[in-house]
């Protein structure tokens, strides 16, 4: 449990960089661009930023699996995963265009479109080689091709639109560079360049993308709850709206790196765990210690959300405290459900997230069709809470079926929860 907790040490490093990055980053396009262009950018964004899930098609999962379990060699995989990834990201580009320009209000300006489309096929490669690094259990790497781009991206947006004011242009193309030299250090230094082939070994292939085809699926269910607001938000209410909606939820999404600090070592060391049974014993220790860290900060924005909204974002954005306030509750279920989920993922069950989200998914459709009209981004706050509890409840009741461990026991307090964070404090000061 020590080299666990290390582990996550490390990756909160990593994870405390993106979010000062992103925050920062935030702050600048909400208070140069105000409410209603970044209402603009979030409908134009989440179509590749949900398209990630489906294009992705779980490969990332799926080679932290097979090289976990060392069923495919790592030049194998990485052959198959640079194979996957050139005809992945022509579906992913063609179908995210369709959906963009057929669906959203904000792309009647084809620049824009053009200019959110162009870092999917970085992203899309960085997401799939990251994935080698998890099954080699190499963290620090991993860290790198995740804080890198949301630093590049910060320099850039601070060039780009406080400079020299391209506007939601100038914001775009800032997204453009972040992926993208991520994606030339992985090309070149970490060689994948010497993967690229023509040879198609359909023995790996296959087992992979049909394996990280539920994954991927998986994934999809669980974006949609989080991302279909903005959808309905931008078909039944104005960019304004969503661009209240969209720095609340900003705000609320902070909280989720702490669950997804330790979803890299729970996948990672799921998937290379020799005893199921024990591993899920442990991932319930670490979620009653998490637990009551997410408990707090919540408790923390909940009471802070007027100032840290207005301070974060200017007096405009007043209206985003009290979507952040109805998200919270509905969060704080979800940050315990990545926990868990990960342990599931990486014994190769993704597919039981699904049982609980499509249920979710269909409480949320239903109530945001009903509240958005009326009361816009507070009413999609709302929906997202209520189908986030829905799905989590669900969850619980599945994931103590498949590890056999009964739901008062997974949330039971002992006395030794913290105690590996207290030797390690120990190890610290000695």
């Amino acid at each position: 449990m020590i080299g666990f907790i290390k582990d996550v040490f490390s990756v909160g490093v990593s994870k405390f960089a993106i979010i000062i990055f992103g925050l920062i980053t935030s702050i600048i396009i909400a208070r140069v661009l105000g409410p209603e262009k970044n209402g603009i950018i979030a409908a134009l964004m989440v179509y590749p930023s949900l398209f990630m899930a489906i294009g992705s098609l779980g490969v990332r999962q799926s080679t932290t699996y097979f090289l976990g379990k060392e069923i495919f060699s790592e030049n194998q995989i990485k052959k198959a995963i640079t194979q996957i990834w050139f005809f992945t990201t022509i579906f992913s580009v063609l179908v995210c265009y369709f959906l963009m320009t057929e669906l959203s209000k904000s792309s009647e300006n084809k620049t824009l479109v053009y200019l959110a489309l162009i870092p999917i096929p970085f992203a899309l490669f960085n997401t799939y080689n990251s994935g080698v690094f998890l099954g080699k259990n190499q963290i620090k790497e991993f860290n790198k091709v995740n804080w890198i781009p949301p630093l590049i991206v910060l320099v850039l947006t601070i060039v780009f639109v406080s400079l020299y004011t391209l506007d939601v242009k100038g914001y775009l193309i800032a997204l453009i560079g972040g992926p993208m030299f991520i994606s030339l250090l992985l090309l070149f230094k970490n060689k994948f360049i010497n993967s690229f082939s023509l040879k198609f070994n359909w023995k790996v292939i296959i087992p992979m993308i049909k394996l990280g085809s539920v994954y991927a699926v998986a994934l999809l269910f669980i974006s949609l709850n989080a991302k279909l607001d903005v959808i309905i938000l931008d078909w039944l209410s104005t960019d304004y709206e969503t661009g209240i909606y969209s720095k609340g939820y900003s705000v609320g999404n902070y909280l989720l790196q702490i669950p997804w600090m330790l979803n890299t070592i729970v996948f990672t060391r799921s998937a290379i765990a020799k005893n199921d049974i024990e591993f899920s014993k442990k991932v319930c220790q670490l979620l009653r210690v998490a637990s009551v860290v997410i408990l707090f900060l919540a408790l923390i924005l909940f009471l802070l959300s007027d100032f840290i909204i207005v301070l974060m974002f200017g007096e405009e954005y007043r209206e985003s405290s009290s979507v952040l306030k109805f998200l919270l509750f509905g969060v704080l279920f979800l940050s315990l459900f990545k926990i868990l989920n990960q342990d599931l993922a990486g014994k190769g069950k993704p597919w039981i997230s699904m049982k609980a989200m499509i249920p979710g998914l269909i409480v949320n459709i239903t109530l945001n069709i009903f509240l958005i009209p009326k009361y816009g981004a507070i009413g999609a706050a709302f929906a997202s809470s209520v189908s986030y509890c829905v799905a989590i409840l669900l969850f619980f009741h599945f994931y103590s079926l498949v590890t056999n461990m009964k739901i008062k026991d997974m949330f039971r307090y002992k006395k030794t929860d913290f105690q590996p964070i207290v030797q390690l404090l120990k190890k610290l000061k000695s």
